[in-house]
């Protein structure tokens, strides 16, 4: 009988896609196979009028897939690594990091246009966006864009927003490279932790071997610096912070950003460690971070 594998994905392109390009890794591994991707639609696509810190945060695009995943619907669920909320139930762990796409942030301006005109708002839910933009925008104001990829693009092209600032990573894979405008260096908008990365999550105890080989190591060390980092912090989908790491060899940077809401306060730095024990780097940043503002 042929064995079958499911992928639990979102209904989206972009997830789609995605999910595609882990069935492809395991087709061509292993072709006795048969990889199927069920897609679904998440709270969190539906829900597109209301900012997500205000109805539950990033959980609500992983909560139904995580659901089929835990009720043998399917096999294992694709995500951008930076859509995954910070605490996962031990049942349903993380078991695949991609190679990491561009991890940069790009700025979209509407069709045809090649300056951001200011009168109108900047589209955009990321305070951690929105903060580091100001900064090399200072006339710029906001105004909450929500939905795919595609959908924004929309609501840019009709005239809605001057821009709107994405993951360089989404664009490539859709093959929309030709809409980035500008893209930001790392040093000039330090990404959301995880960007860029795919995660493969599945159920504990089970065995995943036409997996192996998919995880790359450097882009799993820098996930794990770049989480430790944020969930020390305590952040979630509304914290305004930023974690990137690069390795070189054994030597892991984990560069970081944390707004405090409350007191107003701004901190940034780097922080150095290894790719034996990347978490440790981001848990020294966060610490630092968080004795600053005592």
């Amino acid at each position: 009988m042929e064995k079958k594998v499911v992928i639990g994905s979102r209904e989206s392109v972009l997830a789609v896609v995605q999910s595609e390009m882990v069935r492809n890794y395991i087709r061509e591994r292993h072709p006795e196979l048969k990889v199927e991707i069920l897609t679904m639609k998440t709270t969190g696509d539906r829900i597109l009028n209301q900012a997500l810190e205000k109805i539950g945060g990033k959980g609500l695009f992983v909560k139904e897939l995580d659901r089929a995943l835990a009720e043998r619907q399917s096999d294992l669920s694709v995500h951008s690594l930076k859509d995954v909320p910070m605490k996962l139930p031990e049942e349903l762990p993380l078991i695949g990091f991609s190679r990491r796409e561009d991890p940069r942030d790009v700025l979209v301006l509407p069709e045809g246009k090649t300056e951001i005109d200011f009168s109108k708002p900047v589209g955009c839910s990321s305070r951690r966006r929105m903060i580091q933009f100001q900064r090399l925008y200072p006339q710029a104001h906001f105004a909450t864009i929500r939905g795919n990829v595609q959908t924004r693009l929309r609501k840019l092209d009709e005239g809605q927003f001057s821009a709107t600032i994405l993951a360089a990573a989404g664009l490539k894979r859709l093959g929309l490279e030709r809409r980035i405008s500008r893209y930001f260096s790392v040093e000039e908008m330090i990404p959301a932790a995880g960007q860029a990365i795919l995660a493969v999550q599945g159920r504990a105890g089970e065995d995943y071997g036409f997996l192996e080989g998919y995880t790359d190591p450097s882009a799993k060390a820098c996930a794990l610096a770049e989480r430790a980092f944020v969930r020390r912090l305590g952040g979630d989908c509304s914290t305004p912070v930023a974690a990137y790491a690069c390795t070189e060899g054994e030597c892991l940077t984990l560069c970081g950003m944390y707004f405090d809401e409350s007191s107003g306060r701004l901190s940034e730095g780097r922080e150095s460690g290894t790719t034996d024990d990347p978490e440790l780097a981001g848990i020294r940043l966060a610490e630092r971070f968080l004795g600053s503002e005592v």
